[in-house]
C-alpha cells in the first residue's frame, strides 16, 4: 500500500483555497501512485470555523467542495475532513432568537470522508469532543453513533479524530477490536512546546496494545492566535516510530508502508519549536488576515528588538517598518540601541520624538497629570502615533507584550498594548532573553543584556517595580500553568508577601487582559481564547 499524507495549511473559511490545495495534493499523490491520501480534520474549512458554521451557505459551499472532491478520487482513495450536517428540530429551542442565530434544529458532525474512485464509501464522525483549553467542539458539533471499520484495497481501516485516540478505551481500542490493521487519525492538533513527544509516546502506546499501525495526520499553519505544528508519523505494532514528518512544513509526503523501518524520533529542543511556532504564527496572522507590512515600535529594549527580529524573519524586512519614539525621558543609550537593532536587520527606522506631542496632550487637561498617569501618558502617546502610521500605510501593528508584563499587569492599555498580534505574548520574560539570545548577532548582546525598563521615569527599572524576573516567571508558571493556589505557593517556598503581590496584580489586571490583542500559544496555557475568566469576579485564593 502506498500512502500519501497530505499535510496541508488550510485557512479557516477559505473554501476555494482549500479545495484548491486539496485537489492539488490529489492530483500529486495519483501521479505518484499512491494507493490513499490522507488529509487533516477538518481540512475542508480550516480548524475551528466557529459561528461561521451557522452562516447562511457555508454548509452548502462545503459539501460542494466534497463533491468536486469525490469526482477528482478516480483512480485513488482519499480521506478527508469536513462537517456533515443533518436537521434535528427535536430538543431545540426554537423561541429564543439567540439559539435560533446559534444553528437550533441543525445538528453538526465533525466529520471524516472517505472517497475512492469517484464515490463517497462512507463517513466516521468524531465521538470525543473537547471542550477544554483553546477547544469548543461541543458548541457545534454532535458526537458520532459509534466507531466504525473501512474494508479498502485489502486492509482493514479505523478512521478516527484528534481527541478520539487520545482517550483510553476510545475509539481506536474499539476499531482494533473489529479488526482494524491500521488506524488512520486525521487531526489539528495545535502547538505548544513538548507536545509532539506526548503525542508519539501516545500512539505507540495505542499501537502497542491493539497490534495495529497508526498513522497521525496532523495539519500545519497559523490560524489567529493558534499554531498547528504538523509532525504527521506513523507507529509500528511493536510501537517504534516508522515515519515523521517535519514540523512547521506544509508538503506531500508518499511513503510504501510494507517497506518502512524504525526511524531515530527527532530532537525537540524547546526554544528552537517556539521560535519556528511564533514565526508561522506572524507570517500567517499577517497573511491571512490580508496584509502585507507590519510596524513595530522599537524602544532600544529586548522585547522590541526580539519582536522586530521575528518579524523580519517571518516576513522579509520589506515587511517591517519599526518607529523610535522618543521622549524626553529616553535615553542616548536606548536610541544607538534601537538604531544598531534596525542597521542589523536591514529595515525602515523613524524616529519621531513625542515630547511635543506629550505636552500638547498634558496642556489640554484640566491638571497636568502626575506619578503613574503621566508615565501612561507617554506609552499612550506612542500608542496613537503607532495606529495612526499603521492606518496610513495599511500595515498591522505588532505589540511587544510578554507573558510576565501581561500577567501582572505591568503594560499600559492603549499604549505599548496596541496592535493586531503579540507574538511574544506567550513568552515569559526568562525566555525571552533565551530566545532573544538565540538570535545571534541580530540582535545585539548589549540589548539582550542590559536592566529591562520601561523607561517611563528617570532611572526606571522592572526590578524596582516587580519581582525578579527569574522568581516572577517561576510563580507565574505554577499559578497560570498548574492552578497553583495561594497557600500552595507559599507552601512551594515563595515569600508570602511576593505571592500576594503578584496574586493581587494578576486579578486587577484581568480587564487589561481582555482587551488585548491575541498572543501566539506556545504554552498549555496561554492568554487567549484557552483561558475564559470572569472580569468582575472577587476570588483571590
Amino acid at each position: 500500500m502506498r500512502l500519501g499524507i497530505a499535510q496541508i495549511n488550510p485557512h479557516v473559511g477559505h473554501l476555494d483555497r482549500n479545495l484548491a490545495v486539496i485537489l492539488a495534493r490529489i492530483d500529486e499523490a495519483h501521479r505518484k501512485g499512491c494507493d490513499l491520501v490522507v488529509f487533516p480534520e477538518l481540512s475542508l474549512c480550516g480548524y475551528l470555523p466557529c459561528d461561521l458554521l451557522w452562516r447562511a451557505g457555508f454548509l452548502e459551499r462545503m459539501e460542494e467542495a466534497l463533491q468536486k472532491i469525490v469526482r477528482a478520487s478516480k483512480g485513488i482513495g482519499v480521506i478527508a475532513g469536513g462537517v456533515s450536517s443533518k436537521i434535528h428540530r427535536e430538543g431545540a429551542n426554537l423561541s429564543d432568537p439567540s439559539s435560533l442565530l446559534d444553528g437550533a434544529a441543525t445538528t453538526l458532525f465533525n466529520a471524516a470522508f472517505l472517497i475512492e474512485d469517484g464515490k463517497l464509501l462512507g463517513q466516521e464522525v468524531k465521538l470525543l469532543l473537547p471542550s477544554f483549553d483553546v477547544y469548543s467542539e461541543k458548541r457545534y458539533f454532535t458526537s458520532g453513533p459509534g466507531a466504525q471499520v473501512f474494508d479498502f484495497r485489502g486492509t482493514r481501516l479505523g478512521i478516527n479524530i484528534c481527541e478520539d485516540f487520545w482517550v483510553d478505551d476510545g475509539p481506536t481500542d474499539t476499531q482494533a477490536s473489529l479488526g482494524a490493521e491500521w488506524v488512520i487519525n486525521i487531526s489539528a492538533s495545535p502547538f505548544f512546546a513538548g507536545k509532539a513527544g506526548i503525542r508519539r509516546r501516545l500512539a505507540a502506546k495505542r499501537a502497542k496494545e491493539n497490534g495495529i499501525t497508526f498513522i497521525y495526520v496532523n495539519c500545519v499553519g497559523g490560524q489567529d492566535d493558534i499554531v498547528y505544528d504538523g509532525g504527521s508519523f506513523i507507529v509500528s505494532p511493536e510501537g517504534d516510530l516508522l515515519f515523521q514528518a517535519p514540523f512547521f512544513t506544509e508538503g506531500l509526503f508518499v511513503l510504501d508502508l510494507e517497506g518502512l523501518a524504525p526511524v531515530p524520533p527527532p530532537r525537540e529542543e524547546t526554544i528552537p519549536l517556539i521560535h519556528r511556532a511564533i514565526l508561522l504564527g506572524i507570517h500567517d496572522y499577517v497573511r491571512k488576515s490580508g496584509f502585507s507590512h507590519v510596524i513595530v515600535g522599537l524602544s532600544g529594549g529586548v522585547d522590541s528588538a526580539l519582536v522586530a527580529a521575528l518579524a523580519v524573519e517571518a516576513l522579509g524586512p520589506d515587511a517591517v517598518t519599526c518607529v523610535f519614539l522618543p521622549s524626553e525621558i529616553t535615553s542616548q543609550e536606548s536610541r544607538e540601541d534601537a538604531l544598531e537593532v534596525a542597521r542589523r536587520l536591514s529595515i525602515e527606522l523613524l524616529e519621531i520624538p513625542i515630547e511635543g506631542v506629550h505636552a500638547a496632550y498634558r496642556n489640554v487637561l484640566p491638571h497636568p497629570p502626575t506619578g503613574l498617569t503621566e508615565e501612561n501618558l507617554q506609552a499612550r502617546t506612542r500608542g496613537v502615533l503607532l495606529m495612526t502610521l499603521a492606518n496610513e500605510r495599511n500595515a498591522l501593528v505588532l505589540a511587544p507584550g510578554n507573558k510576565s508584563e501581561i500577567a501582572v499587569g505591568y503594560n499600559t492599555l492603549y499604549g505599548d498594548t496596541v496592535g493586531a498580534l503579540a507574538p511574544i505574548a506567550d513568552l515569559y520574560k526568562t525566555q525571552v532573553y533565551k530566545l532573544a539570545a538565540a538570535m545571534g548577532d541580530r540582535i545585539p548582546k548589549r540589548v539582550v543584556k542590559k536592566a529591562p525598563t520601561a523607561e517611563l521615569r528617570p532611572g526606571q527599572r522592572d526590578e524596582d517595580d516587580l519581582p525578579p524576573y527569574s522568581v516572577l516567571d517561576a510563580l507565574l508558571v505554577e499559578l497560570i500553568e498548574k492552578n497553583t493556589s495561594r497557600e500552595e505557593l507559599i507552601a512551594h517556598g515563595f515569600p508570602k508577601e511576593t505571592v500576594k503581590d503578584v496574586l493581587t496584580r494578576y486579578y486587577q489586571s484581568e480587564y487589561k487582559r481582555r482587551q488585548l490583542p491575541p498572543g501566539i500559544k506556545v504554552s498549555p496555557k496561554a492568554f487567549g481564547i484557552g483561558r475564559r475568566m470572569p472580569i468582575t469576579h472577587a476570588y483571590r485564593g
